[in-house]
């Protein structure tokens, strides 16, 4: 098979993942706090680039790589990276509405006990005055699980202390870190760390919280939509290399075998 149809393929497989990628930014267009996605690469310039060098220094790799590295020559599978961008803020005059103007995470705790970091600060309040998110999950304030009386004025100033009728009953768990890298997604709009110790909470520096107003997600529609276009017209032109490849093939074979 020529060293193209493998190019191409490559090629093709990279331009399916960064669709799928686009696709689900666009899917959460509207999801408050989003972060959208994008692609990024790793070893697009390699200093060996002939099909047989072993890849150097494995041990200083976080993952294998796909394709192996006996393709050098030929496109990586990207990766995708989250973009931590401010996305901006929109007024819903909500007391329980919360935005996160900079950087900075709120925390939730699930039913089953697990801490998640989100910048969804679309809460609410329970029956029985327990503040929630919009899965129901506990949001965490200093002394844990916050919780509301009943029937009071609520306000939160920018550094998430939270005031029912001007008494200062809790503070929101508003936290910052060292290495966004060291977060993935989770779920519907939540943050762990890729592994243990990967991210360490430390205050927030440059970041304070609005209330009464939403972040909105961080991805431009119209942006989304020329990648689509852009990744399609290159999956279809990655196609076209291995459908010309092929054909030489096959053209190649027949008058090998009518000279013999």
């Amino acid at each position: 098979m020529q060293q193209s149809m493998y190019s191409a393929m490559f090629g093709a497989m990279t331009q399916e993942h960064r669709m799928n990628i686009i696709a689900n930014n666009l899917a959460n267009v509207n999801t408050t706090g989003y972060k959208r996605d994008r692609q990024a690469f790793k070893d697009v310039f390699e200093s060996y680039a002939h099909d047989t060098i072993r890849e150097p220094m494995m041990n200083l790799r976080s993952k294998s790589m796909f394709p192996a590295p006996d393709y050098y020559a030929k496109p990586r599978i990207a990766v995708s990276k989250i973009e931590f961008t401010q996305g901006s803020l929109k007024q819903t005059g909500g007391d329980l509405d919360v935005a996160i103007s900079g950087e900075g995470f709120f925390k939730v705790r699930t039913r089953d006990g697990q801490d998640y970091f989100t910048r969804n600060g679309a809460f609410s309040s329970t029956a029985e005055g327990q503040l929630v998110d919009g899965s129901g999950n506990a949001v965490l304030g200093e002394g844990g699980p916050i919780e509301l009386p009943p029937n009071s004025r609520i306000s939160i100033d920018g550094l998430g202390n939270i005031s029912a009728d001007g008494n200062v009953i809790d503070t929101l768990q508003f936290v910052g870190m060292d290495n966004l890298d060291g977060l993935q997604k989770f779920g519907k709009n939540y943050y762990e760390p890729v592994a243990e110790g990967s991210v360490i909470e430390r205050p927030v520096v440059d970041g304070s919280i609005a209330q009464g107003f939403l972040e909105a997600p961080n991805v431009e529609v119209v942006t989304e939509m020329v990648n689509m276009i852009e990744t399609q017209r290159a999956f279809e032109a990655y196609q076209k290399v291995i459908s010309t490849t092929g054909e030489t093939d096959l053209k190649a074979i027949s008058k090998v075998g009518s000279n013999q």
